[in-house]
């Protein structure tokens, strides 16, 4: 019987019955992330029921939820939510690879939705710090994870236009108008006349905020103007401003390799999978890397 037909029930379960699947895809589990989702389970629970099916000796062999059982177990649960179903070997297999990839099963949030949700919870405590500790991370976090939350208006609507093609662009432009407001005013007059259809990449946006990263924090002022305050030295936590999913890596940067051609057919076929057009490899690019960052927990 296929899986989509197969009879299901839902249950209350002593964790200590659930095996895993050694077959299972999922070999590896990010330890930091597992910590993120312990410290959920922790507080919430087992939101989503785990995917099981029946094994011997009255025991159950984990489908789909692997992580959620082993987190269950650091939180200290001792009864966990499942729906058991029986399933082959190769349904349980298509079952795995579907509900991590979110064709139709779960994807990740948008940046900024993620942003929003995660400051209106930090709203609640009385302190950055108090929030962090309760999602079971460093307040710099905080910062990064909700600074997309924080766009001004000029620069959600280039978003939303289209005219930024990631919010992690969009982040940095934000942070170039704390440190230096008239240079961050003209580029983004340059992105308003973008012509319809065309983007400001995170690429591009890096190249051009690249000269402004190099100046020294503290300008001597010019004889002719008075330093902007706009000019003045970041505040520590402003180098945190970039969403943790988009964050590029610290130190000096090496030179970039020529970027390899990817077969059309893959990039055409990923798109299908995806919903999304086929000639707009970047927004692919992000996608996949969202569904990736999903998968691992991050």
């Amino acid at each position: 019987m296929a899986f989509k037909n197969s009879p299901f029930r839902f249950q209350m379960v002593d964790v200590s019955l659930l095996d895993p699947d050694p077959e299972h895809v999922r070999q590896s589990i990010n330890e930091e992330a597992l910590k993120g989702l312990t410290n959920a389970v922790r507080k919430l629970g087992i939101i989503q029921p785990i995917i099981v099916r029946p094994a011997a000796d009255d025991r159950y062999s984990v489908i789909a939820g692997e992580r959620r059982r082993q987190a269950a177990i650091q939180a200290g649960e001792t009864q966990v939510p499942v729906i058991v179903r029986d399933c082959s070997d190769e349904d349980a297999l298509e079952v795995r690879v579907f509900e991590n990839i979110g064709l139709g099963v779960r994807s990740a949030l948008e940046p900024r939705d993620m942003a929003t949700a995660i400051q209106a919870i930090a709203q609640r405590f009385a302190s950055p710090e108090e929030a962090a500790q309760y999602f079971g991370r460093a307040p710099t976090w905080l910062a990064q994870a909700t600074a997309a939350a924080n766009l001004s208006e000029k620069v959600t609507a280039l978003l939303d236009a289209g005219k930024i093609s990631s919010t992690g662009a969009a982040v940095q432009l934000e942070k170039l108008a704390r440190k230096n407001e008239a240079k961050a005013e003209f580029l983004i007059e340059q992105i308003e006349q973008l012509p319809d259809g065309e983007k400001m990449s995170k690429k591009d946006m890096d190249e051009v905020l690249a000269p402004a990263r190099s100046e020294p924090a503290e300008a001597a002022p010019s004889p002719a103007a008075p330093t902007p305050s706009a000019s003045q030295p970041e505040p520590a936590t402003a180098a945190t401003d970039t969403p943790p999913w988009e964050a590029p890596p610290e130190g000096p940067q090496p030179t970039p390799m020529p970027r390899t051609k990817v077969n059309p057919g893959k990039v055409k076929l990923v798109a299908e999978l995806l919903g999304l057009s086929e000639e707009d490899e970047e927004t692919i690019l992000a996608r996949l890397i969202d569904e990736f960052l999903s998968l691992r927990g991050g």
